[in-house]
């Protein structure tokens, strides 16, 4: 050990004490621990679905690359016949998704963030699912939700559900119903007659709705309310008070 004049030296150690090394010490630790994003990649072979869609006469393509559980990690949109600048923007559009997609985001979150998104191009489509699309972001997430989400998912994104969905929680209560209805008096008016009544679904509002027209209002499929229609999304009703 060296003892030098304070001053002396052109380079000398600085004042320390142990507070601040524990400080720093602590600084590490949290800047080490914080967690950090992880993009999980497709593999170089993976398998894919192509989708062909037509709104108001205007074609494009949608390509979905899938992981091995079967959902979605990638996206790919071609518009046909368009100019370079609505090309360039799906594709900097589906790029960005895809990213989302690889880094986590959840494809239910995507679907209420971009659903019912309104802007040219929009009208009619050739999709029984997606029978009128407020836009091609729209009709991208609207798809995605009818291939890849649950039928609630898919009734929150205005996808026509064409089947009753039972659950085996709607079952339970069904049959639990159904025996107390035969364990009363029969004094009381209840008669069992040994069969199940059916069971509503909340999609039940849905379903037989080929022939309803779409909202004037928002663009949404109609749903029947009497003898008339009304929009599920907006509230608006085809005349009737």
């Amino acid at each position: 050990m060296s003892i030098y004049r304070d001053g002396s030296k052109r380079t000398q150690p600085l004042n320390t004490s142990k507070a601040a090394v524990l400080r720093a010490g602590v600084l590490e630790e949290a800047t080490a621990a914080a967690p950090q994003p992880a993009r999980h990649r497709l593999p170089d072979e993976r398998h894919s679905i192509t989708h062909k869609f037509d709104i108001a006469g205007h074609e494009g393509y949608i390509t979905v690359g899938l992981y091995e559980d079967g959902m979605p990690g990638e996206l790919f949109l071609t518009m046909a016949k368009e100019g370079s600048t609505i090309s360039g923007f799906a594709d900097a559009f589906a790029q960005a998704i895809s990213y989302a997609l690889q880094y986590g985001v959840p494809l239910q979150d995507l679907v209420d963030k971009f659903s019912h998104v309104r802007f040219e191009l929009a009208g009619m489509t050739k999709n029984p699912d997606v029978r009128f699309a407020k836009s091609i972001v729209d009709y991208i997430f609207r798809w995605m939700a009818a291939k890849f989400l649950s039928p609630e998912a898919q009734y929150r994104a205005g996808v026509n559900v064409p089947e009753v969905v039972t659950t085996p929680e709607q079952l339970t209560l069904d049959v639990a119903a159904l025996g107390a209805g035969a364990a009363r008096p029969a004094a009381e008016g209840v008669r069992s007659t040994g069969a199940s009544a059916p069971v509503k679904s909340k999609f039940a509002a849905m379903q037989n709705q080929e022939d309803a027209p779409p909202c004037s209002t928002c663009g949404s499929i109609m749903v029947r309310s009497g003898a008339c229609s009304k929009c599920a999304n907006c509230g608006t009703t085809s005349g009737c008070a």
